[in-house]
C-alpha cells in the first residue's frame, strides 16, 4: 500500500552534516528522512523557494523533454530500501500507456516539485525505515529520528513546504 507524502522541509543532519530532504504523510503520524547528496539538495532547494537559473537545470530540462513529448508524470513512489539505500519510481503516461521508471529519490522528488505531482511511499519501506533505524548501531540514529519526528515549522527553517 502506498502513504502519500508531502516534502516538508530541507535541513542538513547535525550529525553527519549531510543534507535530509523530510517527507510526511499529511495526518503527521509517519515521517521519512532521505538523506540526499548536496546537488540533489541543490536541485530540490531552487524549486521550493522558486529560484529561476539563466538556463534550464537538469531538472528543469527533464521537465521540459518529458512536457515536449508529451508524457504525464502520474506520480513518484519510493517503493524500496536496501541496505540503507532508498529506491524510487517514477510513473508516467503517454498516449495511454502507463510505465515506471526507476530513479533516486532525491531526482524523482526534484521532478515532482517541478510537475506538481503527488509523492507516494510504500508502506513497508516506512516499516522498514523505522526498523533499520532502530536495529542499526550507529550511534545517535534514535536520537535524530525523534529530532526530526519533533520538528516544527520554525525549526524547518526558510526551506519549509
Amino acid at each position: 500500500m502506498e502513504v502519500e507524502m508531502k516534502i516538508r522541509g530541507l535541513m542538513m543532519d547535525p550529525v553527519t552534516n549531510m543534507p535530509v530532504v523530510v517527507l510526511r504523510d499529511s495526518e503527521g503520524g509517519s515521517i521519512l528522512p532521505i538523506w540526499v547528496g548536496i546537488y540533489e539538495a541543490n536541485a530540490i532547494a531552487l524549486e521550493i523557494e522558486k529560484v529561476q537559473t539563466p538556463r534550464p537545470m537538469t531538472h528543469d530540462l527533464l521537465k521540459n523533454l518529458l512536457l515536449g513529448l508529451q508524457v504525464n508524470v502520474r506520480k513518484i513512489v519510493v517503493n524500496d530500501l536496501k541496505d540503507d539505500t532508498f529506491y524510487a519510481l517514477i510513473w508516467m503516461e503517454r498516449d495511454g500507456n502507463i510505465f515506471a521508471i526507476d530513479s533516486r529519490p532525491s531526482d524523482a522528488l526534484a521532478l515532482a516539485l517541478r510537475l506538481d505531482c503527488p509523492i507516494y511511499v510504500e508502506e513497508h519501506v516506512l516499516k522498514s525505515s523505522r526498523v533499520s533505524g532502530d536495529a542499526t548501531e550507529k550511534p545517535g540514529n534514535e536520537e535524530i529520528r525523534k529530532w526530526l519526528e519533533g520538528l516544527n515549522d520554525e525549526d524547518l527553517g526558510r526551506y519549509k513546504m
